[in-house]
């Protein structure tokens, strides 16, 4: 359950069990892992997933100050599977920017 304050989503807090549909895994690539030199961590959410969401999401399961929260949405695409068109699942990652001297460790477990 949602709970709004004021307009544009501000003071969004989502319910417990929607904080861990939120935030689905860390994405670790290559170039996830260059974000952190910027102080950044990728993660995989939800298409319906808000900005605000996000932010009070990762503000509560990790205990971090998030300066900002960029997010991408990826359109599936469509493949072959032996032979047969298929297509991929649309995907949305998130990017959170931290504040100075904030981490997450994102080998280790929630």
């Amino acid at each position: 359950m949602k709970t709004y304050t004021g307009k544009g989503g501000r003071g969004v807090k989502p319910s417990q069990g929607r904080i861990y549909e939120l935030i689905r895994r860390p994405i670790i690539t290559e170039k996830a892992t260059l974000l952190s030199e910027f102080n950044q961590v990728s993660f995989d959410v939800p298409l319906d997933a808000t900005k605000p969401e996000i932010k009070a999401a990762i503000e509560n399961l990790f205990k971090v100050k998030v300066m900002a929260v960029n997010t991408l949405r990826q359109k599936g695409k469509v493949k072959r599977f032996r032979g047969r068109l298929g297509q991929r699942s649309d995907s949305k990652k998130a990017i959170v920017t931290l504040a100075e001297g904030q981490s997450i460790d994102v080998s280790t477990g929630v």
